[in-house]
């Protein structure tokens, strides 16, 4: 019985060191030194692999990552369920980032970058964050999270998602008749949506529009979220201020695109959160545990949602 990992080699090797001590009957793997496809039973991978089929008693499927859009899942055997990383170090890196982004925006750092680039030395006034309204776009469990600790920041906080939520200090919006009344309000706009057919290019002229004259955005979710022209246009005609970026279609984006030297964008190169092994495989391991006894494992996706 095997465990193959396909993804990051120097936390793979830390992974490998905590299998031996805490899984010593299953063998560890690196792809594509996958060993006899039949012993296979278990895959964690960041990217898709293709003909999983030639594995026959595959069981379960691991995304490394928080996200599961890169998968295609009809290449993925109906029969094998599909689980999303659901762990403490992707929360709590991905609430550092997007408070790190929302104080750079709500401070006015992303102004005061630009003027420095040209030796301006121009204060702005400043905020209580209680005065600074943020909107998180989509309340699963980051966007949760992370409304929660800018909550907690004093910062006057909503979230909008598809179902209803409930979040102590969050005021919760759901449903596209209540999309409107959300942008409306929302001076930073936070994206945490999960990429799916009904999320690709949300964040465009249209929902540009509904925001307040002068928002900003922060988008954490997928680079595909994202109609980059018309961010370039909003960020022109003033419509909105600022951009942190740390996803973008495609990555990195290429040498000669204007994303790379705007003065109201801040880019990174997709590292808002990302998995600590210990906690992961604790994660992994406790799924395993579930599902070798017959019980539904976190972070299973509902192939028809999309997450």
């Amino acid at each position: 019985m095997s465990f193959v990992y396909n993804a990051d080699p120097e936390r793979g090797r830390e992974w490998q060191r905590l299998f031996a001590l805490r899984a010593p009957d299953i063998d560890f793997r690196f792809w594509p030194d996958v060993g006899c496809p039949a012993d296979v039973r278990y895959l964690g991978t960041w990217a898709p692999i293709e003909d999983l089929a030639r594995f026959p008693n595959l069981e379960v499927v691991f995304s490394l990552g928080a996200g599961v859009d890169q998968f295609e899942f009809d290449s993925i055997p109906s029969r094998v369920p599909l689980v999303r990383m659901q762990e403490p170090g992707i929360v709590t890196t991905m609430q550092e980032y997007a408070i790190m982004a929302v104080l750079a925006l709500h401070r006015d750092l992303v102004h005061y970058i630009a003027q420095q680039r040209k030796r301006i030395w121009e204060p702005r006034r400043v905020l209580p964050a209680a005065r600074r309204r943020v909107g998180i776009l989509g309340l699963g469990q980051l966007g949760a999270a992370v409304a929660e600790r800018l909550s907690g920041l004093g910062f006057a906080c909503r979230g909008w998602s598809r179902s209803p939520r409930d979040i102590p200090g969050v005021e919760c919006f759901s449903g596209e008749k209540e999309l409107p009344d959300f942008l409306a309000e929302s001076e930073i706009l936070v994206c945490l949506l999960p990429l799916t057919g009904l999320t690709r290019g949300i964040l465009n002229a249209a929902l540009f529009s509904q925001l307040p004259r002068g928002a900003s955005l922060v988008n954490v979710g997928r680079g595909p979220h994202l109609i980059t022209p018309d961010l370039l246009d909003a960020l022109d005609s003033g419509q909105l201020s600022a951009a942190v970026l740390d996803v973008f279609d495609p990555e990195p984006p290429p040498e000669e695109h204007p994303i790379w030297s705007h003065p109201r964008i801040l880019l990174t190169p997709h590292v808002a959160s990302m998995t600590q092994p210990e906690s992961a495989i604790d994660m992994v391991l406790d799924n395993i545990a579930r599902h070798r006894a017959g019980q539904e494992m976190l972070g299973t996706v509902d192939r028809q949602r999309g997450y």
